[in-house]
């Protein structure tokens, strides 16, 4: 495996130009990662005073934002583990400090609890102090674990993950291989950092030497054209939402330009003019989106991954298929079972087992050797190219044997404007009842019994909706009907909208 990428950045200090900027919506903060090296170890050393050791685990319950990120580094710097626990699904009491071994809470919540700290303090840690002492030096082993990160799950109590350093380093190493990050470019990221994956960015910049920004969702829109990221990393969800914006900007200037220009300046008047390609996963990406960017002058490239697995496959500059979610990345590889299930092996896995799950979790999703099953289903084409079909468990049996796979109807049904998610239910395993989130309110019910129609006509007889009820608001992450990363809860939504689903008499209904 190359050099470890975790060891250099918490046994250097950066050397490069690299910076750091904290784009909120009154303005931005920036450091060079030099400054941000330099008072992450003051903070370390600060935990050190506090009583923190290598080997503890400190709780991070906040929004994004430098203390965030000091925090982070300075766990690492301490061979500490950092928990990073998104607001809003989680509580800053004792019982998450007992249930997850926390030495030390931050938050930026109100809390009376024992070993909770205002995250505000983290600035007053990093100040220069009179009794700072050197930091020993820390070294990282392939399966030293540096973060528990908890799985954004659809279902029951998030699941805890310990993330290795060597899944971190590998990953991270076979993203820089096919995008080669460096300085000129800006990584702009604004989903939550208790989200693994988002610190990898600036662990990267550490190392290569970029700038990386760091915003969160409600600002991301406000602050981007400011930033003039050359990335964004960002979930299908996102991407639909700028659409949106995009669109609505291009109408007001079509009078003026062509519909294509006005598309084109409308795009880089909300992401900036320096893009060089947009970044998503985690969910199912709609075709006419990622056609819509491309055309839009902004190359978008899907890929796939798990909690689990780290990324496992990414479209990227060169190796791009639509439809698909790209080629697998070096050191992992991708067993597609006799059923279509897709399992990952790692050549250094995220872990063997979950920290914190159900008894039996663990056995379910992990083999002894860190394989994991993703309970995915997909096949990979003659040129390697990886395509998922849908989940195993949504697939749909009929009384009558037939297996339906819901995926492929589910975008079917997204692709309408007028819709943004689309649920498949079957109650009595005979006829499938859609559950759709409109786009806007009111619903457009006239386009979504049209893209009914469509639907139905496309499929087969078995795989055909007889009902639509259409969610009385949009599924969203504070009505508890998306995950943080924009996915449907299938079970939230059974129960949310159960007796419409089992109501013949309600609902949009089939022709």
């Amino acid at each position: 495996m190359p050099r470890s990428l975790i060891n250099d950045i918490v046994s250097e200090a950066p050397v490069h130009d690299g910076r750091i900027s904290f784009a909120r919506l009154d303005g931005t903060e920036t450091l060079t990662l030099a400054e941000l090296y330099e008072r992450a170890g003051r903070v370390a050393s600060g935990l050190r005073r506090m009583g923190v050791a290598p080997g503890d685990r400190i709780g991070i319950l906040a929004a994004n934002g430098l203390e965030w990120v000091l925090l982070d580094l300075a766990a690492l710097r301490l061979k500490a583990e950092t928990a990073g626990f998104e607001p809003g699904k989680f509580e800053p009491d004792a019982e998450l400090l007992a249930r997850y071994d926390i030495k030390l809470l931050f938050s930026d919540r109100p809390s009376d609890a024992p070993g909770v700290v205002p995250v505000a303090d983290v600035r007053l840690l990093s100040e220069k102090q009179d009794d700072d002492e050197p930091l020993p030096p820390v070294h990282y082993g392939p399966e030293d674990t540096t973060t528990v990160k908890f799985t954004s799950g659809s279902t029951g109590t998030p699941k805890g993950l310990a993330a290795t350093a060597g899944s971190i380093d590998s990953s991270l190493h076979a993203v820089q291989e096919i995008f080669e990050h460096g300085p000129g470019d800006d990584l702009f990221v604004f989903l939550p950092l208790s989200l693994l994956q988002q610190r990898y960015w600036i662990y990267s910049a550490l190392r290569h030497g970029h700038d990386v920004t760091i915003s969160t969702y409600e600002a991301a829109f406000a602050t981007l054209g400011r930033v003039r990221p050359t990335v964004v990393m960002g979930v299908p969800a996102f991407y639909e939402t700028a659409k949106r914006h995009i669109e609505s900007r291009a109408r007001r200037a079509a009078k003026t330009s062509s519909p294509e220009d006005a598309v084109r300046e409308a795009a880089r008047r909300l992401f900036g003019d320096r893009i060089r390609y947009l970044w998503t996963g985690s969910a199912p990406a709609r075709a006419a989106m990622l056609t819509f960017f491309d055309e839009a002058g902004l190359p978008i490239y899907e890929g796939y991954g798990l909690n689990e697995t780290c990324i496992v496959t990414k479209n990227h500059p060169g190796a791009s298929r639509a439809g698909s979610v790209g080629k697998v990345l070096t050191g992992k590889q991708v067993l597609i079972d006799e059923d279509g299930v897709i399992s990952v092996r790692s050549d250094h896995p995220v872990n063997r087992r979950y920290a914190y799950a159900a008894p039996g979790d663990s056995e379910r999703v992990f083999g002894e050797d860190g394989t994991v099953r993703t309970g995915d289903l997909g096949h990979l084409d003659e040129d390697g190219f990886l395509f998922i079909r849908g989940r195993a468990d949504d697939v749909i049996v009929l009384d009558n044997g037939k297996k339906v796979i819901v995926r492929p109807i589910e975008e079917q049904m997204k692709s309408d404007p007028a819709i943004a998610e689309c649920v498949l239910f079957c109650p009595a395993q005979t006829d499938l009842v859609a559950v759709v989130s409109p786009s806007a309110l009111p619903a457009d019910t006239e386009a979504i019994a049209a893209r009914l129609a469509r639907t139905n006509a496309s499929v087969e007889r078995d795989e055909q909706i007889r009902r639509v009820v259409v969610a009385q608001e949009p599924f969203s992450i504070d009505n508890g009907l998306l995950t943080s990363q924009f996915k449907p809860k299938r079970k939230q939504i059974l129960a949310a909208y159960e007796r419409e689903i089992n109501d013949t008499k309600e609902g949009i209904h089939a022709a």
